[in-house]
Formats: structure tokens, C-alpha cells, sequence
């Protein structure tokens, strides 16, 4: 890196994105926002380790829709690295490839409460916190400094706290929607929508 340049400031936030919603998107900009990030990857998952069995929508189409989701936004972006690789996806092998591939560029891993309470289960979490800053999402005054992770020997994880809007749209509701033939029309983004409607998804 050039001599006084500063290195690039990227937040990675996670997740199988089946589909992506506004809730997603509202969150990752406002949390780019406050850590004053230069941009914002999804990455959306193969597979989860935490969620085995779980039937998803095929991996293509899942990238499909969120890059339709963020395009446009130029500090948004995709990467479609844990699709390449095998499942399960594990978010330890997703930074140290990034570290590799981009090692002037400063990670910051977005969780949300319930990920960073699941944190010490996750494989190699202390290396994950070597390899990037850790923010957690808070929402309606939920407190992640009372449920700190067990990491075994050695003190708690350091984190950030990023207090973010609550809205109370997930993935869930959208495909429970959809096969009620309902309007999803403002949950998600448009080009997601027509994706959803174009491949007859979660009927």
C-alpha cells in the first residue's frame, strides 16, 4: 500500500439470503453508514454450517437476486466466494481468502445478536477475530455485552455495537407470503421480486 494511503475499510455481512429483503439491505446500509465503510459485501452462503438440513433455493438464483438487490448502490457489493468453494460455508475460511486476495483492505464481519451469542461454537472464532473487527447489530436496546461468547482460555472478543432499525420483515415471511399468494411488493427489492415471480420460487 502506497505510502500514507489508508487501506480500504470493507464490512463482510453474511448470510443465505433466501430471499434477500429490505430488511437486509436497510440494516447493511446503516451499518455501513455508521462504521463509515468504503463498501458493504454480501456474501451470500452455499450452505450453512448451523442450518444442515435447511432446503435453499438453488445457489445461482440466490446470487441472482442479490445482485439485483444492490445494483446500482456502489457501495454495495457481492461476492459469490463461499458458492465456489464446497459446503458447508464457513465465515473463518471466507475472511482468510479475502485477506489473502485483498491485504490492503481493513474487514469488518457483521452479526447479528443471535450469531454473536452462537459465536464460540463457530469454527476457529479466534482466528475470525484476527482476521477482522467484529460489529454486532442491535436492535430495541438488546444488549450483546450480557451475552459475551465463550472462546475458552484467553478474555471475551472485542466488538462493536451498531444500533440499527427494526424491521420486521425476514426471509421467512417473504416465502410465506409468496405461497399464500400474497403481495411481497416493498419487502423486497424489485429486481428480486421479479426474480421470485419469474422462476415461480417458493410456491
Amino acid at each position: 500500500m502506497p505510502v500514507g494511503q489508508r487501506p480500504r475499510k470493507a464490512g463482510v455481512f453474511g448470510g443465505t439470503y433466501d430471499p434477500i429483503h429490505v430488511g437486509h439491505l436497510v440494516t447493511g446500509i446503516e451499518a455501513l453508514e455508521t462504521l463509515e465503510l468504503d463498501l458493504l459485501i454480501f456474501v451470500p452462503a452455499l450452505r450453512s454450517p448451523h442450518k444442515p438440513d435447511a432446503t435453499l433455493t438453488p445457489a445461482e438464483v440466490r446470487l441472482d437476486m442479490v445482485r439485483g438487490a444492490v445494483e446500482g448502490y456502489p457501495r454495495l457489493r457481492v461476492s459469490d466466494l463461499e458458492l465456489r468453494r464446497s459446503a458447508p460455508s464457513y465465515t473463518v475460511d471466507t475472511l482468510a481468502e479475502m485477506a489473502t486476495s485483498e491485504p490492503d483492505t481493513e474487514i469488518t464481519l457483521i452479526l447479528g445478536v443471535d450469531q454473536w451469542r452462537a459465536f464460540g461454537r463457530w469454527k476457529e472464532p479466534r482466528e475470525i477475530v484476527r482476521l477482522a473487527r467484529i460489529a454486532v447489530l442491535t436492535r430495541d436496546g438488546e444488549r450483546p455485552s450480557e451475552s459475551l461468547p465463550e472462546l475458552g482460555d484467553g478474555p471475551p472478543p472485542a466488538f462493536l455495537e451498531i444500533p440499527v432499525t427494526r424491521l420486521d420483515v425476514s426471509s421467512t415471511l417473504v416465502r410465506e407470503r409468496v405461497r399464500a399468494r400474497r403481495s411481497i411488493r416493498f419487502l423486497v427489492p424489485d429486481p428480486v421480486g421479479r426474480i421470485i415471480e419469474a422462476k415461480s420460487l417458493y410456491r
